[in-house]
């Protein structure tokens, strides 16, 4: 009875690779306070790119992810090689390659734990075999062509698959924000791009449940890439030739489309180690054997290994700790989210339609100052935008026509995030854009002041006594910036006038 009991207890605790694979999808989002806040983390972590499929935009994400980088840094061709991304992926890829996929993946862990829903199986065959090599095409065009093509031929930045495909963008990023209270006034920014995404969402979700991760398998650029490696990288399955008789045992439980322990479809998951009758296939990195079976080692050795993974365990905890009171406690960037009022909403300054915005002044790219006390008199235009946002570079040149039109009786200023993954003015340059630019400080003054989001592009007009109409994050259309013009271009005479300015101009 007792032995039944503890077999049963055993069967029901998580396995190591289940439990490196929840501890990864923490340290990738680190940032807890981003779902309290409703905000991304801006820090300068986010420089950084994190092995796994992992959206930039996710409330919790501590750093970047690795296929939106290069996308980023593709599109950026014309300005700067992506010498970084191609060193992180390199690195990524030559150290673990495929392993990423099946130990440190965040939406890889979903995608298992979505298949442990009771259903009927989809098993493999030569159609999945086949459809396999689909992400590779994705890879090919959404990956490479598309940002490529933007990049070189518009000067715009246009990350193909995070635009059109990426489930986990969606899921982390859009749903993760949206599902904040904070961020309802984010909703009147939807359209087709997030209905088709979320369709699509849904549809691998679903599929997820009956085939065994589907998203990876079969539409993943990221995988594609690290399958790559697989062939050399340091840590991955290995097979002792000389003990194995391809008996196919390994090939045929595992559920990925495999013709062999180790292709570029493998996902270094080390199943295979406990299932292979000659004990031929071990799981390593380098020469240190990281998961063999259990009868070639001995008890010295067994205890050995239990000392050293408890030690193991014990360093990565407080790695993780460290890790979480950094990011939400001490990090400069675990400032106070804007969305959850940095202001008082009973003083006269602030940030709301109907107060006067607080004074500041910055240092603009062409060396001259921007004070926001010397445009009194004249409407005042902001805009909030980020060389890698693609809806801040296709509304940029309504804002230089306007103030080509207006330039007499106009201030306005274009605020780079300080977030900088290009180099702004390197960027303008050649674009002929009328307006003064500039780059918010390393402490985001102006993003505070006019409570900024992590969202962009955001708009604040002012009218001429330096009160806010309008505060609104989401690209505008031409009319839209002259009818705020208009609006602001009068004196404006009480704060509930000034309101349904914002209110008709959204509108």
């Amino acid at each position: 009875m007792d032995k039944t009991t503890n077999t049963t207890s055993r069967s029901l605790r998580p396995s190591t690779r289940r439990l490196i694979q929840l501890y990864s999808a923490l340290l990738h989002n680190a940032y807890v306070k981003g779902f309290i806040d409703g905000e991304i983390y801006q820090g300068k972590a986010k420089y950084a790119c994190v092995p796994g499929l992992n959206c930039y935009s996710c409330p919790a994400a501590a750093g970047a992810c690795p296929l939106g980088s290069i996308q980023n840094a593709l599109a950026s061709t014309g300005h700067r090689a992506g010498w970084y991304v191609m060193g992180i992926i390199l690195l990524f890829g030559v150290t673990l390659g495929r392993t990423i996929c099946g130990w440190l993946c965040p939406f890889g862990l979903i995608q298992e734990l979505l298949h442990k829903i009771p259903s009927f199986k989809l098993r493999k065959s030569r159609f999945t075999r086949a459809l396999s090599y689909l992400k590779y095409v994705i890879l090919a065009i959404f990956v490479i062509a598309i940002p490529l093509y933007y990049g070189l031929t518009q000067d715009i930045p246009m990350p193909g698959f995070c635009k059109y495909i990426c489930p986990a963008g969606t899921l982390g990023g859009a749903i993760g924000l949206l599902a904040n209270p904070h961020n309802t006034d984010l909703f009147g920014m939807l359209g087709i791009f997030f209905t088709r995404k979320f369709v699509i969402l849904m549809l691998i979700t679903l599929a997820c449940v009956f085939c065994y991760r589907t998203f990876c398998r079969f539409i993943c650029p990221l995988g594609a890439i690290y399958g790559l490696f697989n062939h050399f990288s340091l840590t991955g399955v290995r097979v002792d030739e000389n003990c194995c008789n391809h008996c196919g045992a390994c090939v045929n439980t595992c559920k990925m489309d495999v013709l062999r322990v180790g292709d570029h479809e493998c996902i270094n998951c080390a199943q295979c180690v406990d299932v292979c009758p000659k004990k031929a296939i071990t799981f390593n990195a380098g020469t240190v054997v990281l998961k063999a079976p259990e009868a070639s080692f001995t008890a010295e050795e067994k205890n050995d290994r239990q000392k050293k993974g408890r030690l193991a365990w014990a360093i990565a905890l407080a790695v993780l700790v460290g890790a979480l009171v950094w990011f939400n406690f001490l990090d400069p960037a675990a400032k106070q989210s804007g969305n959850g009022g940095s202001a008082d909403a009973t003083a006269i300054t602030g940030y709301e339609p109907g107060k006067q915005l607080e004074d500041f002044t910055l240092e603009c790219l062409d060396g001259s100052s921007f004070h926001l006390a010397d445009t009194r008199g004249k409407p005042v235009f902001i805009n909030l935008w980020a060389t890698y946002c693609t809806p801040c570079v296709q509304e940029l040149p309504y804002f230089s026509d306007l103030y080509t039109q207006h330039e007499d009786d106009i201030a306005m200023l274009a605020v780079h995030s300080s977030v900088v993954t290009d180099d702004p003015a390197e960027f303008l340059a050649n674009k002929g854009w009328a307006m003064p630019f500039a780059t918010d400080t390393s402490d985001d003054t102006l993003w505070k002041i006019v409570n900024g989001s992590s969202t962009l592009p955001q708009t604040i007009v002012l009218d001429r006594d330096g009160v806010v109409i309008y505060n609104q994050v989401g690209s505008v259309t031409p009319d839209v910036l002259e009818k705020l013009y208009e609006q602001a271009a009068a004196p404006a005479k009480t704060s509930a006038s000034s309101e349904q300015a914002s209110s008709s101009a959204a509108n």
